[in-house]
């Protein structure tokens, strides 16, 4: 399975309001992306590679489950991760963000 077959399933496993870097006009959503890689050079070759990139969630309730959820189901298919939130007054959203990594090479 391609990392980004991982990453997507571990969101489906809580919704399906997911997009890929659009934001989306709902009141609880999750955006992710890709933002860089993480690779291990041995012996001048690429021995081992990984994917970095964050996922966000918009949500009008407080204590929303899928921050749970979505924390799950990034382990369950052996995504690292760490989490931090703000609320965001202006918009009323509050707002966790998801840094994850995933190993790049199981196709």
């Amino acid at each position: 399975m391609r990392w980004y077959d991982r990453l997507i399933a571990a969101h489906r496993d809580v919704t399906d309001r997911v997009s890929h870097a659009v934001r989306l006009k709902s009141d609880r959503y999750f955006v992710w992306q890709e933002d860089g890689r993480n690779d291990l050079a041995a012996e001048n070759a690429h021995a081992e590679g990984a994917v970095t990139g964050s996922t966000d969630l918009f949500t009008k309730k407080e204590f929303d489950p899928w921050v749970e959820a979505l924390g799950e189901a990034l382990s369950s298919h052996g995504i690292a991760w760490d989490v931090s939130s703000q609320y965001e007054p202006e918009t009323g959203f509050w707002h966790y963000t998801w840094d994850w990594e995933v190993a790049d090479g199981y196709d």
